[in-house]
């Protein structure tokens, strides 16, 4: 089931009650403090297949949960959107739509990009110690961020400085690995995060940490660091005010170079 192809994701999120069932066992095993427990890692692996090439596989009536029109560029032939030729045919049938607010009691598929399942994902890579149930929900993640713009979201997460906590710092630094995940390789990632305010987020993290620095101020700079990748971003950093040495520090590149 954790890796089926397209038709067995779509038989999957078409069968009734079945993410509701996973959604519900991996919540109630995070409340209970179970996040090691094979079932658990078992429904997260099974969860990320489904999440997987979510906007082109969904049903045309789910196409609105995913359209988001740029009301600020300039229309284009050429420019068929965020997911291609089917982002053309959604604005056809959904016009200049914004996505609509959250659904508060989610049902079946639309769990899928529901907040409360990021949450969920962000607790599993903090609290768990298995590599599949991590893994699979870094994944879960990522396929999220690709299909929906979910950037905002993890930028909201994000603390203006240092949990005092372990469980919070854990759960920042793994918040952390998954934006370097996502903005490592991916320069659209990258301008997200800078438009949703994250650099000065991380940039609070980084520079605010204590002596011995902590996971969470450590994965902050590694974030920091390889934004400065991005080379086509330069001007863009500069514009925000933001200058090279908010990004390449002594701090920053020790994280980097203790991978």
């Amino acid at each position: 089931m954790s890796s089926a192809g397209p038709e067995g994701r779509q038989a999957m999120r078409e069968c009734d009650g079945l993410i509701d069932s996973l959604v519900h066992y991996v919540r109630k095993s995070i409340a209970d403090y179970k996040p090691d427990d094979r079932a658990t890692e078992n429904c997260v692996c099974i969860l990320h297949n489904l999440s997987y090439q979510l906007e082109s596989e969904l049903p045309a009536r789910y196409s609105k949960f995913f359209y988001v029109q740029n009301r600020n560029e300039a229309p284009s032939d050429t420019n068929v959107g965020c997911f291609g030729g089917r982002s053309r045919k959604v604005k056809e049938q959904w016009g200049d739509t914004p996505v609509p607010e959250e659904i508060s009691n989610p049902r079946g598929v639309e769990w899928l990009w529901n907040s409360i399942v990021v949450r969920m994902y962000l607790s599993l890579i903090a609290k768990s110690t298995r590599n599949y149930t991590q893994e699979a929900s870094l994944g879960s993640l990522q396929n999220l961020t690709a299909a929906t713009e979910l950037m905002p979201d993890l930028v909201r997460t994000l603390p203006d400085s240092v949990p005092e906590s372990n469980i919070a710092n854990d759960t920042t630094a793994s918040l952390c690995y998954v934006l370097n995940s996502l903005i490592s390789s991916n320069s659209q990632n990258a301008r997200l995060l800078l438009q949703n305010g994250g650099i000065r987020k991380l940039i609070n993290l980084s520079s605010r940490d204590g002596a011995m620095g902590s996971k969470a101020g450590k994965a902050a700079s590694l974030v920091l660091y390889n934004m400065w990748s991005h080379q086509e971003l330069h001007s863009a950093y500069k514009k925000a005010t933001f200058k090279k040495g908010d990004f390449v520090n002594p701090k920053t590149s020790k994280a980097y170079h203790s991978l």
